[in-house]
């Protein structure tokens, strides 16, 4: 893809920033330092994609709540957080993302502390709200903080970094709110989960000084309408439409492939979910290589084409039935993998399409997709 806004759209004409990388030669302790930061907090993130999934059994006894009741609050989570991530993003160019970062980790403090002392369903939207709300930062945020911080050698290893801490945030809250309900209650394992967040934010502040960016600076005699003219470039919506289909195959498979595998092959429950966890396994490590092939690999957009298309054959010859069940399960794991190498790539893309001043907006925007299609998956 290339730069648009580098042909002289009226963008450049009324908005200025400073250079998006620092200077070469950056020390490694310095990126290692920003990128270890920034990591946390997107594990934080994903952390509380799981605040409530994880106690559905919990509130369908205790609240006598129906699965339909359950999918809304998930709906509401999304929601909110796709229609916020798209607004951050102008709020991050504006602001800086520091201060959002820190707005983020305080509104999953609110809402672990609601969950703690929520008494009916009224109480569960409301929470579902306030996490999606704090969720909706990240992408922005992380992403202004890695492309201007992070020297541009190791920017692909910081991606990669980036989406494994993701997923370490996933495997972590299971693992977090099963131990601490077995020890105390459910509302316990929430106000555990609210100190968590005030440690994390405290850690973030007295690290301040890896986390400032640069903001658009806005010339007086320059038209309103300049920050709104990423939106009209096709490679914007291309980008969105893509995070949109890419979720919406991942959700599938993460919410229905127990169910497909059963149902196609007879396989048991444990079977089923084991292959399941091989997958998201695979696509960590397909994501820790990918951030080698970022790195030393200057079209991007071929490696995502090649790393989807690779995805999207393996799981249509998962779905046609002709391997059995053991080769299927073995190459729906491999599936992972493939789609996972694609990842970093897949960021160095959209930086690629990004002008200065603008990553904010262009991140929130984009990856709002994400958003829209867990959204539309169950669907």
């Amino acid at each position: 893809m290339s730069n648009d806004w580098d042909r002289g759209l009226p963008y450049h004409r009324g908005m200025t920033s400073l250079a998006l990388h620092p200077p070469r030669g950056v020390p490694l302790k310095q990126d290692a330092s920003i990128i270890g930061l920034v990591g946390l907090a997107h594990a934080s993130s994903h952390f509380a994609h799981l605040l409530l999934p994880l106690m559905f059994p919990v509130f369908m006894k205790e609240f006598g709540l129906s699965y339909s009741q359950l999918g809304l609050l998930m709906t509401t989570f999304f929601v909110v957080s796709g229609l916020g991530q798209a607004v951050a993003g102008f709020l991050v160019d504006r602001l800086g993302a520091r201060p959002l970062l820190y707005l983020a980790q305080g509104i999953f403090v609110l809402a672990c502390s609601a969950a703690a002392m929520v008494t009916g369903y009224t109480g569960l939207l409301l929470v579902a709200a306030l996490a999606g709300l704090g969720n909706a930062t990240f992408h922005p945020v992380d992403f202004t903080i890695l492309n201007q911080r992070v020297s541009a050698p190791r920017l692909g290893y910081a991606f990669s970094a980036h989406g494994l801490t993701g997923n370490l945030g996933w495997a972590a809250a299971p693992v977090f709110f099963a131990a601490i309900s077995r020890l105390s209650t459910w509302r316990t394992a929430y106000l555990a989960a609210a100190v968590m967040y005030v440690c994390i934010l405290m850690l973030l502040i007295l690290q301040r000084d890896k986390l400032s960016t640069h903001t658009a600076v806005q010339h007086p005699d320059a038209p309103l309408e300049h920050s709104m003219a990423f939106m009209k470039l096709p490679v914007v919506w291309w980008c969105f439409s893509f995070f949109l289909l890419s979720t919406m195959t991942l959700a599938v498979v993460q919410s229905f492939s127990v169910s497909i595998l059963k149902a196609m092959h007879d396989v048991s429950f444990e079977a089923a979910t084991l292959t399941l966890t091989a997958y998201m396994l695979c696509g960590a490590l397909g994501m820790f290589v990918g951030g080698f092939v970022a790195a030393r690999t200057a079209d991007s957009n071929r490696v995502v084409a090649l790393a989807m298309a690779s995805g999207a054959v393996l799981l249509a010859l998962c779905g046609t039935g002709w391997l059995g069940a053991r080769l299927s399960m073995v190459v729906l794991a491999s599936t992972g993998f493939a789609i996972g190498i694609g990842g970093p790539s897949r960021d160095m893309m959209i930086k690629k399409a990004t002008p200065k001043g603008a990553i904010g907006r262009v991140y929130g925007m984009v990856y709002s997709g994400l958003d829209v299609g867990s959204a539309l998956s169950p669907l």
